[in-house]
């Protein structure tokens, strides 16, 4: 497994160079806003290479499920480099991860009930889209799949069966390498719609397949740290009237970033690591067939976090629609 992880770093590692002189010539920069977490021109779609892993191995695959994968996985990672590129059009992006979300789940049909199928297409999307969104300071969205994705590896090797291991080493090691330039003070790329949706797409797809093998939801909460942060922000969103599909700076990683003044890789680490515990327990609670712990534990997180929210941010920014300043 070692000898394929350094090949593969090897070859992503080219690949990525290739692009960002690609990024240069053709100006795919990341230019700074009101609503950026950070303030240099930095090469956005560097998480071009993780698409690219997956697809790399996936025709040596011989599952039944891989080819509408491999087709939605392309044509969500085409999209959203268009996007990085020159933006594209709300609702066509919608359209295409509709298809593509589709594509991905079809094949469970068989394992699962039609309205669980419904839930689960509004779920997958839902993901896709709140990942994006969350991907907005260094390192979180590289750290925090590197989390996810060994943490489904670990599920793959002891559990059950939801992928080659060449899979995993792959998208690993392109997760690897990208961190490399990502996970530091001043980035030198960012992973873009391309990348952020793309590794969504991956992680989304194996949380399916897992829970249609095991038949239990709790693999979900394998992404319980970005699903608070996400339905709280959204929640205030709603209270303050604002339209909860712009672009905005109200998560919690955005303002310990932005007004607390931390550094980018020190939030990216705690969420990542908060995850990386979560899941430890997750795993370690149905091994023993008790998942009441997990839920508790889950309920504790989000009293602590809610706590953080209302202390450091205080209810008026939170909520300031219906609260006013004194």
């Amino acid at each position: 497994m070692i000898c394929k992880a350094l090949l593969f770093s090897i070859i992503y590692l080219i690949l990525e160079l290739i692009y960002f002189r690609i990024a240069h010539r053709y100006k795919i920069i990341d230019k700074p806003n009101d609503r950026s977490s950070h303030n240099y021109l930095t090469v956005r779609g560097g998480g071009i290479i993780f698409p690219i892993a997956a697809l790399i191995v996936l025709p040596g695959i011989a599952f039944p499920d891989i080819f509408l994968f491999s087709l939605g996985l392309l044509l969500i990672a085409i999209v959203s480099l268009a996007d990085d590129i020159h933006s594209l059009n709300s609702n066509l992006r919608l359209i295409v991860q509709i298809i593509a979300v589709t594509m991905a789940i079809f094949p469970f049909k068989a394992n699962l009930h039609w309205s669980m199928m419904i839930l689960i297409f509004f779920l997958f999307t839902g993901v896709i889209n709140a990942y994006n969104f969350m991907d907005g300071i260094n390192g979180i969205t590289a750290l925090y799949s590197i989390v996810v994705l060994s943490s489904l590896f670990w599920v793959n090797n002891n559990i059950v069966q939801l992928m080659p291991e060449v899979f995993f080493v792959s998208v690993l090691s392109a997760l690897l390498v990208f961190s490399f330039f990502n996970v530091r003070y001043k980035a030198k790329c960012f992973a873009g719609d391309v990348g952020s949706v793309s590794i969504a797409f991956i992680i989304c797809f194996l949380l399916v397949s897992l829970f249609s093998k095991t038949q239990n939801f709790v693999w979900l909460l394998f992404l319980s740290v970005y699903g608070i942060d996400t339905v709280f922000t959204i929640c205030c969103r709603l209270i303050r009237k604002e339209p909860i599909f712009k672009a905005h700076r109200s998560h919690f990683y955005q303002y310990l970033v932005n007004e607390a003044g931390y550094n980018h890789v020190t939030v990216s680490s705690l969420y990542a690591g908060v995850q990386l515990l979560f899941n430890i327990f997750i795993i370690f609670s149905y091994k023993i067939n008790d998942l009441l712990p997990v839920f508790v534990s889950l309920f504790v997180i989000l009293i602590i976090y809610t706590i953080f929210r209302f202390c450091l941010e205080g209810k008026h920014r939170l909520f300031n629609a219906y609260f006013k300043v004194d």
